[in-house]
């Protein structure tokens, strides 16, 4: 069942936003039990600068003045965030991660043509498609130097997480989530007949949320 002493963050996916249908979905279901969902925007008006490192510092500042334990929901790179963030704050209790997006960096680089790759190398810069703005926007390639500092292994905390992963995610292989969950017995993950979005799949993911958080 839900926790009604702990605080409930929502943390969007990359290049998305608070506005999205998962997290607007899932602030309309949290609401209908009396909890707020309190959904940060990740983009902080400078997509151009976002990075990790970034992200995790945004959360990490909210969380130095949060008094309540905390349980955190992850979509995509925000799961990753999530992860990371959980890692060195107590406060964080219990995690549950939306098609978390381990390796990310391994998977999104492979899926970028090696001419795309040098361009946004050799520039700085590279457009990309935000689906919170409806409109490409200018990256830096920070967010690729940055995201290459971190070690997936060295996650160890044993926090309970819930893990919801689509079999047929085209952008975050499920493999991803079965190498993470299958060296940390405090992970628990659920196999979804869906893709990354997982949005066919809320009603379920809720379902399980409210039986086993």
């Amino acid at each position: 069942m839900l926790n009604n002493q702990s605080k409930y963050i929502y943390l969007h996916g990359f290049a998305s936003s608070p506005q999205s249908i998962k997290a607007q979905k899932f602030k309309d279901l949290f609401a209908a039990e009396n909890i707020p969902l309190i959904i940060p925007d990740l983009n902080q008006n400078d997509f151009y600068h976002l990075t990790l490192t970034r992200q995790i510092q945004q959360l990490s500042t909210y969380l130095e003045n949060e008094q309540n334990s905390v349980i955190l929901i992850g979509s995509s790179l925000g799961g990753l965030t999530a992860t990371w963030t959980a890692e060195k704050h107590p406060k964080v209790k219990e995690l549950i991660l939306l098609a978390p997006a381990f390796n990310f960096f391994t998977h999104w680089l492979q899926s970028i043509d090696k001419n795309t790759l040098d361009t946004w190398k050799k520039r700085g810069e590279l457009s990309i498609y935000h689906y919170g703005y409806d409109k490409e926007l200018p990256l830096s390639y920070q967010f690729i130097t940055d995201g290459k500092t971190y070690d997936e292994t060295t996650l160890k905390r044993p926090i309970p997480t819930l893990i919801f992963h689509g079999k047929h995610d085209e952008v975050i292989p499920i493999e991803s989530s079965y190498d993470y969950a299958k060296t940390r017995e405090w992970v628990k993950l659920i196999e979804l007949d869906s893709d990354h979005g997982l949005t066919d799949m809320i009603p379920e993911i809720w379902r399980q949320i409210k039986d086993n958080i």
